[in-house]
């Protein structure tokens, strides 16, 4: 028997939405700060999985200034069969201060997975994790968290359904609301409504987006119900599967539920999808912590579980219990030995269009700043802000996938002024970020190798420099279990130099960062960067001959 290797999707990739269509499986996961916004995953057998295409690449939000961790939340990917239209709903989480959490839901719609997507339809501003299902009689309905605010009410609030009218927008009725969670965990957000052997299914998350994460399920024969829960009380998939009662919690850490043992945690926010054969899976959420830490450097990635329905009519996994595991079986159709995919990446920057696994915080890739054709085989970086900007900062990077690897690149830069840097990093967010980069010394009289750290906020300038007389230089960053080694290689040396010790960098994580007051850090992930700096004109820019990221995650993926 074939086993799949979870993650499926390793890095950021959390919130997964899945679908099939044809022959073709496509998950849609959340993007937050980062554009393109929404990553669109391609597979045709459910085990190998590949970075398709983003569904918002045209302005159609404005992400500048976005806090740790809103922005684009949880889409959600649909296709209706009548009308063969794919459609994604998605929300814009815009302020989460004072836990008043605003955002703005809309749709769009596409003949093709890969676009032109239409404009965004506005939904709702009800609450957060939109959901849209396409039932047999041509309606359309949405599901919703409707956010809670009042005092004394249960938080984090109740999972809404109403109909919807998709060529307008807008909701057609009342909301109609129809659970606060199917068990005593809490905090029930992302609902998916599935029609199955005459029953609506609603499959929610709960427990919050921590150590206490679940996937729960109730059931009815409207689809404004009253839902009845699953009959065990607890989550048909989680990674913490003792019996849990935070009813009232809006959403929380849960840290007593870290397990140090367990490889995989925070299993939850999961989606439904069957083969063309007849078998069941659901998508959902997981994190790798570092070596016996509560912390998640990458994030929150995605996980498949294959599942089974029960002769009483519920969903569970295949092998009888609740508890999301780092294998399980392939589709009863698969044929190839193994998985194949590969999560490194290598760009010489000869093709003509920028490798579409690079990601922009903030704002958007336009060619006013960066581009591939100014200096052919080069990609060409132009300095914005500095990387402690919400705004234009100069940066392009990738999703880290595993806890032990290797980012390399070669730059040619002539910095004029103090404020002009170039080089390779590591990002969380603006407030976090580890930074080797070619500068000016201080005396502004040659060029030198330094790091910048932002740590929380706080700029942490490291003193120990190294001149480059040429403005050319090859950078890697050697990063095992949170800890990074930066070391330098100039065009006349053989072997690479370190350029100081190994500095502590597990904090770029989604707990070791400060996100917004009230929160446990953030839940995007862990990235590398290569990037430019120009606080004086806004006119330089270094040349980048090649980006390397490769993977040496060694442990083994079948234990459990």
């Amino acid at each position: 028997m074939t086993l799949i290797q979870n993650p499926i999707i390793p890095g950021m990739a959390p919130d997964p939405s899945i679908i099939r269509v044809a022959d073709d499986y496509y998950i849609a996961t959340s993007t937050f700060h980062w554009t393109p916004g929404v990553q669109i995953f391609h597979s045709t057998d459910l085990v190998n999985w590949e970075l398709l295409t983003y569904a918002l690449t045209q302005d159609e939000v404005n992400l500048r200034g976005t806090n740790t961790p809103a922005g684009i939340w949880a889409p959600h990917l649909s296709y209706d069969s009548q009308t063969h239209k794919f459609w994604l709903a998605y929300s814009h989480m815009q302020n989460m201060a004072g836990r008043e959490f605003n955002a703005d839901s809309f749709a769009i719609s596409a003949d093709s997975i890969q676009g032109p997507w239409s404009a965004p339809i506005y939904l709702t501003s009800i609450g957060f994790d939109p959901a849209l299902f396409h039932d047999e009689d041509g309606k359309h309905y949405l599901s919703i968290l409707e956010w809670e605010t009042r005092d004394g009410y249960q938080a984090p609030g109740h999972i809404v359904i109403a109909e919807v009218d998709l060529e307008h927008g807008g909701i057609i009725g009342n909301w109609h609301r129809v659970t606060t969670g199917f068990t005593t965990r809490g905090c029930a957000e992302a609902p998916q409504i599935y029609h199955h052997n005459d029953y609506y299914y609603l499959l929610i998350a709960a427990g919050g987006t921590g150590y206490a994460h679940g996937i729960e399920m109730g059931r009815s024969r409207q689809i404004f119900g009253p839902y009845e829960p699953n009959p065990t009380g607890e989550p048909i998939i989680t990674s913490s599967p003792q019996h849990l009662f935070s009813l009232g919690d809006p959403d929380a850490g849960h840290f007593e539920r870290f397990d140090p043992r367990a490889p995989m945690q925070k299993a939850g926010h999961g989606s439904l999808v069957q083969t063309p054969t007849g078998e069941w899976y659901v998508a959902h959420l997981m994190s790798r912590p570092l070596p016996n830490k509560p912390l998640n450097p990458l994030g929150r990635e995605t996980a498949l579980q294959k599942m089974r329905w029960t002769t009483d009519g519920w969903l569970q996994m295949a092998d009888g219990s609740n508890l999301a595991k780092l294998t399980t079986p392939a589709p009863s159709d698969y044929s190839s030995p193994k998985q194949t995919h590969t999560a490194d990446i290598h760009t010489d920057f000869t093709a003509k269009v920028v490798d579409h696994h690079f990601m922009t915080p903030y704002h958007q890739q336009t060619t006013d700043w960066v581009n591939i054709t100014e200096h052919p085989e080069h990609l060409r970086i132009y300095g914005q802000n500095s990387l402690f900007s919400q705004f234009n900062p100069a940066i392009m990077g990738t999703r880290a996938t595993a806890l032990t690897y290797t980012s390399q690149t070669a730059l040619t830069f002539h910095p004029t002024h103090y404020s002009q840097t170039a080089g390779l990093g590591l990002y969380y967010d603006a407030n976090n970020w580890l930074y080797v980069r070619l500068c000016q010394a201080d005396t502004e009289d040659r060029t030198v190798l330094r790091i910048l750290q932002a740590k929380l906020g706080e700029r942490i300038d490291h003193r120990i420099t190294v001149d480059i007389p040429d403005g050319h230089v090859a950078l890697k960053i050697d990063y095992h279990d949170g800890w990074a080694q930066v070391s330098y290689q100039l065009p006349q040396q053989a072997e690479w130099s370190v350029l100081e010790a190994p500095i502590d960098v597990s904090y770029l994580s989604d707990e070791g960062v400060n996100g917004e007051p009230g929160e446990i850090g953030g839940f995007t992930g862990l990235f590398n960067f290569i990037g430019a700096v120009d606080a004086y004109q806004h006119v330089s820019f270094a040349d980048f001959d090649y980006y390397t990221v490769k993977n040496y995650e060694t442990e083994d993926l079948t234990h459990e």
